[in-house]
């Protein structure tokens, strides 16, 4: 539920670890796997005749890693951070920066109350 589409990650274990942060292209299954751009990535050998590449040769394809394995950027820490959860006022959560405590952005709008029934 943390990291989203479009996110700036820092790797923190596998090959590709590292400081320097890189951006979420897909969040897979539920956010247990993600895909990085620049992370992970592999050949992929194609016959001609390929929608990607029509004269065949090698495909350069980033894979999903597991979530576990970055943690969010954050802008003004520069570096790694995890990421918690706050309810505002009229009700939407916000994700925020557990170091620096700087709201990262909204998840949803606000939540809004059904009234009660007259059946109730």
């Amino acid at each position: 539920m943390g990291i989203r589409k479009g996110d700036m990650v820092v790797v923190i274990a596998g090959e590709d670890k590292g400081p320097t942060p890189h951006r979420v292209v897909q969040v897979i299954a539920g956010g247990k796997k993600i895909q990085v751009e620049g992370v992970h990535q592999v050949l992929k050998h194609v016959r001609r005749g390929h929608p990607k590449s029509p004269q065949g040769g090698r495909l350069q394809l980033d894979l999903p890693i597991d979530s576990s394995n970055v943690l969010f950027y954050c802008g003004n820490c520069a570096h790694g951070v995890r990421l918690g959860v706050k309810y505002t006022d009229d009700g939407a959560k916000t994700r925020y920066c557990k170091k620096c405590n700087t709201t990262v952005g909204t998840i949803g709008g606000p939540k809004v109350r059904r009234a009660a029934s007259a059946s109730d």
